[in-house]
């Protein structure tokens, strides 16, 4: 029987873990931009030492929701109140499953009082169309989805670029673009600034914890407005390094989001079996892979709450009813794992790099620079005393710190400071997967970190803990 939906795929084969831990969509990639302007390390150092430019045009889906319910749409689909959701604000928009589960999240742009955009990657996108495709709403729904992984020399147009100014400099560029003063934008508020000739929305934003600006228009403008961004720099005498792909994914290392959770949608009846039924083989909960080290028979496994990722303050509770309320008012009560930084220790990473380097020998799985983009999602197992405590769920190497860091979630009795060990590779000499090589799996030494991961942390721990073998 041909298969046109995820449902279908589950019903012939409800191994979905085998699925995922074996797909064959290859890297995960951020499209379009370029792998790196200069080189990634100059790249990173410029959102903390001086200012940066990314390109977010291309990695994210886009979608436009407005109508006369479009507030009551979305604010029934998602977790966070609306109550103060005035215009020219934006929101980290996230939806649950109605068993809580994380579905992802948006960033969310109220434009008009009945229009809405929302950014970010394709399971939030996919879960709210099916939701407005099944549901009694006066709405309507427009999606841009993000630009082709691989376009292979396809012209790529979407319709509207974006980019963001970050670092101690990016100021400057801000007030020269502007003509003057930029106007005094509260976090998470936009307002509209001068870009040359154009006037463009501005959101006043953090993505790797330091000052800056997301500017965006219509997609035709991009090349004018990059421009006139360079332009100004070179005025403001501000060394603008621009952010290629490889780097990009990064930044979010120092700040602490986590981007790519599993969506919880692969178990649940009701409107989540509805739901897998709609989405088609080719969408990228159908075709997604996970890596690592963590291999569990029950896909509920991967799943995170929003108590979790450290998203219960978003939520609602006032709200007279939402998608997944009941979940998680009973997980309110419970004892929940908590988000933290994993520092990796240096000693351990190089043991595993150096393994490539030993002709004759079983090798442990490369850890490509400065982000191992080889799963859609990931999941290492973290251990202490050979139990599990935690997982590991993006990782990559921060050269303003100097270190590799991962973010992920542990029991709510691991503390800042402890040192534990990450399983680092996939058993059985890994899996199916184009990204994965044959390897064996490593124990890397990693220590408990605040999220955002902060250097005074780091610096206040003794250093024995780096070199010290156990």
């Amino acid at each position: 029987m041909a298969q046109s939906s995820l449902g279908d795929i589950l019903r012939e084969n409800p191994d979905i873990v085998g699925r995922l831990r074996n797909s064959q969509i290859g890297m995960y990639v951020y499209p379009v931009v370029t792998p790196e302007f200069s080189n990634w390390r100059t790249e990173q150092a410029a959102w903390r030492h001086s200012a940066v430019l990314f390109d977010q045009s291309h990695h994210m889906d886009e979608l436009t929701v407005e109508g006369p319910d479009a507030e009551k749409f979305l604010s029934h689909h998602g977790i966070n109140s609306f109550a103060n959701f005035d215009l020219n604000r934006a929101k980290h928009f996230v939806p649950v499953t109605p068993n809580g589960h994380i579905i992802g999240d948006h960033i969310i742009f109220r434009e008009r009082e009945d229009k809405f955009v929302l950014v970010g990657r394709a399971p939030t996108s996919n879960w709210l169309m099916f939701c407005a495709a099944n549901g009694k709403w006066n709405i309507r729904v427009k999606h841009d989805p993000r630009s082709t992984s691989r376009p292979e020399g396809e012209r790529v147009l979407r319709t509207h670029y974006r980019y963001q100014i970050q670092g101690p400099e990016a100021p400057k560029i801000f007030e020269k673009m502007h003509g003057g003063p930029v106007p005094d934008i509260k976090f998470f508020h936009t307002d509209f600034i001068n870009v040359g000739s154009k006037k463009v929305r501005a959101l006043r934003h953090g993505m790797s914890g330091a000052p800056g600006l997301e500017i965006w228009g219509p997609y035709e403008d991009k090349s004018y407005i990059l421009n006139c961004i360079l332009e100004a720099a070179r005025a403001a005498n501000v060394d603008l390094v621009r952010c290629g792909s490889r780097a990009y994914s990064t930044n979010t290392l120092e700040s602490g989001w986590i981007p790519s959770p599993l969506p919880g949608i692969y178990t649940g009846d009701g409107m989540l079996a509805e739901y897998r039924d709609w989405l088609a083989t080719d969408a990228y909960e159908s075709i997604g892979a996970i890596g690592g080290s963590f291999v569990s028979d029950n896909i509920e496994d991967y799943y995170v709450n929003p108590f979790e990722l450290g998203y219960d303050f978003y939520i609602g509770w006032k709200k007279d009813d939402f998608v997944g309320k009941a979940a998680l008012e009973k997980m309110k009560g419970q004892t929940n794992r908590k988000k933290v930084t994993f520092e990796w220790n240096a000693e351990d990473v190089v043991d595993v790099i150096a393994s490539a380097f030993r002709p004759g020998e079983d090798h442990y799985k490369w850890i490509d620079f400065p982000q191992p983009n080889y799963a859609s999602t990931s999941a290492d197992m973290v251990l202490r005393d050979g139990k599990m405590v935690g997982m590991s769920m993006f990782n990559g190497y921060s050269y303003n710190e100097r270190c590799v860091l991962s973010l992920g979630v542990v029991d709510a009795d691991i503390n800042v400071g402890d040192v534990l060990t990450l399983v680092w590779g996939e058993p059985d000499g890994g899996t199916k997967k184009t990204s994965t090589e044959r390897h064996k799996q490593a124990e890397i030494r990693v220590r408990v970190s605040p999220t955002p991961y902060a250097a005074e942390a780091r610096e206040n721990y003794a250093d024995s803990w780096r070199s010290k073998k156990r």
